[in-house]
């Protein structure tokens, strides 16, 4: 049973002859001092590189009005207010320059829909920083049935542990001695108005090694939290144990727990009754909804039951009430074509709606349950770029979706699930002038033979000769698919700037289902480099640009492609753009959130997949080689997900070899570099700055 996105987006991150020989280093590591993520002398360093780096971007003519653009695009109130549905109510998160840090607000759903949304402030982060002299940053959060009481996330500063505060959304007020979950990586539920259950640190022993729950236990109201009673216990060795709450269509509600074992394989536990029972679903599965009594699940591996096979990729369904038996009756909603997938699924009071893509280009489905059998129709969407959810709830009919592709601003649409008619609520403007832009696909041919799309964002009159600026996206991991999407920063920052943008769908995503994503797993994980290779190499081809003119950007997962190309071929390139990234792939299990990652890449302490890795590993591979393209790092201090080390440790050994590089990690950040929106403007315009040094001039 593969984790549900909500957690999943929690945990998710050849040597040449010619090159200079120097040891491997794993165990007489001489940077493992960069790991101490605060000691001063590591600290140091950090302050000593950000300043040498800083001064060469910053003083670029060019950087003060790339910020200038960045902060206005961040702040701008020129975005769709997108969120969730929740009973009569649709709840956003909004910043701008008002509100730095953010509110949580909700308007009337009739209102939403209508296009003129009344909007009223639940909770101002920024507020609530400002009384309580913290560093708070908005996380999310989990309400009850009646939606009167929320638990709220918050962070210090972007980590992925928060802390957990009861919210009465009627007084807008925390609640007086109510629920309050310490600092962790945690997950809750709420069983009943006076019952929490909560997967949290319980103390020594109680977390796995990746860092997350191993315990889930009932927290009843007035109750010390060390007194709540165990549900149900997992091992130190899983990923960790989870809780979330299914809600059905008559606001029935099921808790279940999740037992990760790995990043993609899980046991999943209805909670409720003397003890809790496992659904029957195969270990690489998600469960997607509750509808009308209907668990509705995604498969990512092929499922023999009942004398059926049920093939990967599949969205199916079966009773809740015999989800536990050994061969539960199940039902086949829809079977993927071997170019296509299923992106997303909601849930809705009349019907479940997918979001499927045929050739990276999307459209929903909708799928009617009358009490015997799943009725198909599609919903009539935009259907050549990209389209999304935003926001459903299995009391209502109305759910909310989004479209937008590489040059259409977003454009909300309401969609009665009832009757399956939609309607524009709102387009946003244009944050960029596409006037004379073209978004066109290509494939490029892999090392192997197989067919890699990819996107080329530029203007319709460009010149095909070689000289092209040319910026190359890629991630390539954890079954996340790169969409056709509107990026009004690409856009203003580069597109304008006579760049051209091109985003790689390579292996290791899930453009084409989980086929595409595990044919990348563990030691066949060449191919996803050798197809992002192979884009570069095509547009080369094409004379859409040249190594002197291609640069590249990913992070996290992205930021390790972004290593090995560094490693296995570059002087593809003249610039890499390395966000957040793992590159000690030797050691990523032992730091921070790595070890739940095993499943995605293999693990150091088996002999066949570490000789791969020592193959592989960005860190252990550096040497000293002519040509090496000056890259640029960018990470953070209180990234608690891929630990900032990682890009330490590279940028050290590049300073042994007298190898020119950039470096800048934000001392509050998070996974994603950046505290709020100011500093996540000041990033971006360092990325683009750094960009245009080395691509444009």
């Amino acid at each position: 049973m593969r984790l549900p996105a909500l957690f999943a987006a929690l945990l998710s991150p050849l040597i040449l002859s010619s090159c200079e020989s120097f040891p491997r280093m794993s165990d007489n590591d001489p940077y493992l001092w960069l790991e101490d993520v605060e000691s001063e002398r590591a600290l140091n360093w950090v302050r000593t590189e950000n300043a040498r780096s800083l001064s060469q971007l910053q003083t670029d003519p060019r950087f003060a009005p790339l910020q200038a653009e960045a902060l206005a695009l961040a702040e701008s109130r020129d975005r769709l207010p997108l969120g969730a549905v929740r009973g009569d109510y649709y709840y956003n998160f909004w910043q701008d320059d008002q509100h730095v840090r953010g509110v949580w607000r909700r308007a009337p759903l009739q209102s939403f829909a209508g296009g003129t949304p009344q909007w009223e402030t639940l909770l101002d982060i920024d507020a609530l920083a400002a009384a309580e002299n913290a560093n708070w940053v908005y996380k999310g959060v989990e309400c009850n049935a009646d939606e009167t009481r929320c638990m709220v996330s918050l962070s210090n500063g972007g980590l992925d542990a928060t802390t957990w505060r009861e919210f009465d959304v009627e007084t807008r007020r925390f609640v007086e001695n109510g629920f309050v979950v310490p600092e962790a990586k945690s997950s809750v539920a709420w069983k009943d108005a006076d019952t929490l259950l909560v997967a949290t640190d319980w103390g020594e022993g109680t977390l796995t090694e990746s860092g997350y729950a191993s315990i889930i236990k009932a927290w009843r109201r007035g109750a010390p939290l060390a007194d709540s009673s165990e549900i149900i216990r997992g091992q130190t060795t899983d990923v960790g144990m989870f809780v979330v709450s299914l809600q059905d269509t008559d606001g029935a509600e099921v808790q279940i727990a999740y037992e990760a074992d790995t990043f993609f394989e899980s046991s999943v536990w209805l909670i409720g009754g003397d003890a809790p029972r496992r659904i029957t679903l195969p270990r690489k599965a998600t469960i997607q909804a509750l509808h009308k009594a209907q668990i509705v699940a995604t498969l990512e591996e092929a499922w023999t039951v009942g004398g059926r096979t049920y093939p990967q990729g599949a969205l199916i369904s079966l009773p809740i009430d015999q989800a536990a038996n050994e061969a539960p009756p199940v039902s086949l909603l829809y079977t993927p074509g071997g170019r296509e997938s299923i992106e997303s699924v909601v849930n809705t009071r009349d019907a479940i709606l997918v979001a499927g893509y045929r050739n990276v280009r999307g459209r929903i489905l909708r799928f009617a349950f009358d009490g015997r059998a799943w009725l198909e129709s599609q919903i009539d969407l935009p259907t050549t770029g990209s389209v999304g959810f935003a926001g459903s709830d299995p009391r209502s009919s109305t759910a909310f979706a989004v479209y937008e592709d590489h040059l259409t601003p977003d454009t909300l649409y309401s969609i009665n699930a009832r009757t399956g008619e939609t309607a524009r609520v709102r387009s946003l403007p244009a944050q960029f002038n596409a006037d004379g832009l073209v978004a066109e696909q290509f494939e490029a041919v892999s090392e192997d033979g197989t067919r890699v799309p990819y996107f080329v964002i530029r203007r319709s009159d460009a010149v095909m000769n070689g000289a092209n600026p040319t910026l190359l996206y890629g991630y390539g991991g954890f079954q996340v698919s790169m969409l056709p999407s509107y990026n009004p920063f690409v856009g203003k920052m580069w597109l304008e700037r006579g760049g051209i943008y091109v985003v790689a769908n390579i292996r290791g995503g899930g453009e084409f289902g989980p086929a595409w994503h595990q044919a990348g797993l563990r030691t066949n994980r060449q191919v996803i480099y050798d197809d992002f290779i192979a884009v570069a190499e095509d547009l080369i081809r094409r004379n859409v640009t040249s190594s002197r003119r291609l640069g590249i950007m990913g992070g996290s997962n992205g930021g390790l492609l972004m290593g090995v190309m560094l490693t296995q071929r570059p002087e593809l390139f003249n610039a890499a753009v390395v966000q957040v990234p793992l590159l000690d792939m030797l050691r990523y299990d032992q730091l921070l959130a790595g070890a739940s990652w095993v499943d995605e890449y293999g693990s150091p302490d088996n002999p066949a997949e570490r000789r791969w890795l020592e193959q592989m590993s960005p860190y252990q591979n550096l040497r000293r080689r002519p040509g090496f393209p000056t890259p640029f790092f960018v990470t953070s201090t209180k990234d608690d997900r891929v630990h900032p080390g990682h890009a330490r440790k590279y940028a050290a050994r590049m300073q042994q070899f007298d190898m020119p590089f950039l470096y800048y990690e934000n001392i509050d950040g998070g996974h994603s570099a950046a505290a709020n929106l100011r500093e996540a403007a000041r990033r971006r315009a360092l990325e683009f700055t750094y960009l245009s040094q080395r691509l444009i001039d």
